[in-house]
């Protein structure tokens, strides 16, 4: 059977991973990543208006980025809250770019099985 991926949200749960959370950021993403008491990985994304007006474009970039979460759910620490910050010029990246930035973020922040996120 396969994880289930969690969304965030509530306004409380975003203010603690701003708080307590690490972040990686490159050019168009950023990741923040905090533990969380839940014992299972959440995930909340947050897209502006300047990365594009269309809700359409916003939308997709949305559905891409929780696809790519959700396909390496298994090497994820099962109690982890990840927030997704789109930058201006997400909404051009191509899927695979975008699978790219998100690993490359990823393995800044260390997350996996394996490591260890302090509290």
């Amino acid at each position: 059977m396969q994880a289930r991926l969690f969304s965030i949200t509530k306004k409380k749960d975003f203010d603690a991973i701003f708080k307590k959370g690490r972040s990686a950021f490159d050019k168009r993403l950023g990741i923040r990543a905090a533990l969380n008491q839940e014992g299972k990985v959440r995930l909340g994304v947050i897209i502006s208006l300047k990365v594009s007006k269309k809700a359409v474009l916003r939308n997709r970039l949305k559905r891409r980025l929780k696809e790519i979460v959700r396909a390496r759910l298994a090497e994820i620490r099962p109690d982890l809250d990840l927030l997704i910050i789109a930058l201006p010029g997400a909404a051009d990246l191509t899927f695979d770019e975008l699978r790219q930035s998100v690993e490359n973020n990823f393995k800044r922040l260390r997350i996996g099985n394996d490591r260890t996120i302090k509290r």
